[in-house]
């Protein structure tokens, strides 16, 4: 049976500008697809994004289920297309307050948005309430981007009794630094749910920035993926220390064998 990979992608191609990531979102799950593996893709509905133009639709039988984050109601919308170039099909996770007329980390005046820390929240949940309402069972989520670094912690401890993520074992991909200043200092509260209490994050600092955000995404994954030449050495070393498998940076052709191998073994172990 084929083995299910489940992207979790900050940044697709063409649906935002082309870099590292956005490339590497769009090209790795069509290779990996090709390679006879079942995907699924989601990423983040960036009010940058034309509608129109990606063809983006809503999927109303995913739609409609609200999520709390920090006690207060946000509602949970799944838009999904298709990349033309290829047979993949993408999931977009939106909500008006987090999503709609706001560009990725920062605003028209280069200003990060305070609340990008919750908007991550969101965004993680919304990813794992909408596979489990598929009745899709991965056996590798990849995260790539600070907007999945939750995600790992969410699948060990708030998911981890969900049959649809028993059995998942999930990577984190580091890039380059990619969020400069802090989150705001609600971020403990705002990630709380069911097992995933704060008192998990004691350790870490009260303010979370990226580094903190790369360590917590860290602890929680089983294997780690050295995405582009130029990830944060101080990420590296705090995953060698904690002795967590990773796959050196693979290099910009040929990269998806590396990749399968790497799933291979993380899933193996």
């Amino acid at each position: 049976m084929a083995k299910k990979i489940l992207f979790i992608n900050q940044e697709i191609a063409p649906y935002v500008p082309d870099s590292e990531m956005s490339i590497l979102g769009k090209m790795l799950p069509q290779l990996i697809q090709e390679s006879g593996y079942e995907i699924r893709t989601f990423m983040p509905k960036w009010g940058t994004i034309n509608e129109r133009r990606g063809q983006l639709h809503e999927v109303i039988r995913l739609s409609g289920m609200n999520l709390i984050i920090d006690d207060t109601d946000h509602p949970l919308i799944i838009k999904v297309a298709s990349i033309p170039t290829s047979r993949i099909q993408v999931y977009f996770i939106d909500n008006d307050d987090y999503f709609m007329k706001r560009q990725m980390s920062e605003n028209e005046a280069g200003q990060e948005y305070p609340d990008n820390g919750e908007r991550a929240v969101f965004f993680a949940r919304g990813v794992l309430e909408t596979v489990k309402k598929l009745r899709w069972t991965p056996d590798i989520i990849l995260c790539q981007g600070w907007m999945g670094a939750v995600v790992p912690l969410y699948i060990k401890t708030a998911y981890k009794d969900e049959p649809s993520f028993a059995n998942t074992k999930v990577i984190t991909s580091l890039f380059e630094k990619q969020i400069k200043g802090d989150f705001s200092n609600n971020f403990k509260r705002a990630v709380e749910y069911r097992e995933a209490k704060s008192d998990l994050l004691k350790n870490y600092k009260d303010v979370f920035d990226f580094l903190e955000l790369g360590k917590l995404a860290i602890d929680y994954s089983d294997g780690v993926v050295e995405a582009t030449k130029k990830v944060n050495a101080k990420l590296i070393n705090y995953a060698k220390e904690k002795k967590c498998p990773i796959l050196s940076y693979p290099g910009a052709e040929d990269y998806a064998k590396a990749y399968q191998e790497f799933f291979e073994q993380i899933t193996n172990e």
